[in-house]
């Protein structure tokens, strides 16, 4: 099977200082729903990820995130606020 992704154009998008406020919001709380359902099976927190222990090192608080992390759930926020904006919808506050 050959998978060639096809997101939605998001190239003439542009963002504002208020969009940029809820993309650290909603990326927050990416992070807060993921460690929501770690937890909920049976992960802990590891020094480093280890499957068989159900350990992670991301099970920390958003703010003890590297930033690495934080710019991972940043782009996923970005990129939600981007495709809305891109078909139409607007976004207010």
């Amino acid at each position: 099977m050959t998978y060639h992704p096809q997101p939605i154009d998001t190239s003439e998008v542009v963002i504002d200082t208020e969009h940029l406020k809820l993309i650290e919001l909603l990326a927050k709380n990416t992070h807060e729903i993921w460690a929501q359902q770690r937890l909920a099976d049976g992960w802990q927190y590891g020094p480093q990820r280890d499957d068989p222990l159900k350990q992670h090192p991301g099970l920390v608080p958003y703010e003890n995130l590297p930033d690495s992390e934080k710019e991972y759930d940043r782009r996923i926020a970005l990129e939600v606020i981007k495709a809305l904006l891109a078909l139409g919808y607007r976004i207010e506050g």
